[in-house]
């Protein structure tokens, strides 16, 4: 089950999507899209979050409100605290209201956010864990409640936004989009690895064409340049020369008739 919610409207038509658990989150991992962006509570099991950004854009390319949406709907889906096996002996409810506490209720939690393409996912890591490729990060500022955005060098793959307390208007406004579906994730990116060849291909026989254009140009302005060489003045034989050449101009034309 993938869970999906409509960004602000102001901000564009984007989707932020998540899964189910821990399980639905290897299927996200392994099936996600090159535009995608990935967020995260640090040091706190919560959800995996994702941004679904339009072609060709990148993670420089997200907005203050935004990014706003995503680190809100991924701190109210968060949870802090520790497993204590000998809790298991209590009662459900007891267990989890003394163990944990809501990622919702704890104030200045560290989101970090990359693209897609950086997570890193080995053989050794549990279900749902993952790494970065390149784990060089960056933090941003913040002003009161709200994400304060800077310009980041472009090297900077992940990034880490620190988010003080949870704001009730956003978290609903997204709840209310929310919508469950059971997509076919590996058929969803095996279309998008189609398009991105059948572009590659266009692109190629684009590439082929320009070059043959090039290559018949070269060719004519080849031609050109050997028939004004036919033409220049040093080569030419003048009407003095012809007479001095044994046969007067009239003879010549004479022998043309």
């Amino acid at each position: 089950m993938v869970f999906y919610f409509k960004a602000r409207p102001e901000a564009g038509d984007y989707t932020i999507y998540m899964g189910l658990d821990k399980h639905e989150n290897e299927e996200l991992i392994k099936y996600g899209f090159p535009e995608d962006i990935w967020f995260h509570v640090d040091k706190m099991s919560s959800a995996h979050v994702y941004l679904r950004m339009n072609k060709g854009q990148t993670i420089d390319d997200i907005s203050e409100g935004l990014l706003e949406d995503c680190v809100q709907l991924v701190k109210a889906n968060s949870i802090q605290g520790k497993l204590d096996v000998f809790s298991l002996r209590r009662k459900l409810f007891h267990y989890v209201s003394s163990q944990f506490k809501s990622g919702n209720k704890v104030n200045n939690v560290d989101v970090v956010y990359t693209p897609w393409h950086n997570l890193k996912k080995t053989a050794s890591m549990d279900v749902g864990q993952v790494g970065f490729h390149n784990p060089k990060q960056v933090s941003t500022k913040i002003i009161v409640a709200h994400c304060k955005l800077e310009y980041f060098p472009f090297s900077v793959q992940v990034r880490t936004v620190r988010v003080e307390k949870r704001i009730n208007e956003i978290v609903n406004r997204l709840n209310k989009t929310k919508a469950e579906r059971k997509p076919d994730l590996k058929a969803e990116r095996e279309a998008v690895n189609a398009a991105e060849r059948a572009v590659r291909k266009q692109q190629l026989r684009e590439k082929k064409r320009r070059e043959e254009m090039e290559r018949l140009e070269k060719e004519r302005q080849a031609e050109i340049r050997s028939y004004k060489g036919l033409m220049v003045v040093e080569k030419m034989t003048s009407n003095k020369q012809i007479a001095s050449g044994g046969k007067s101009l009239q003879e010549l034309e004479d022998d043309f008739m």
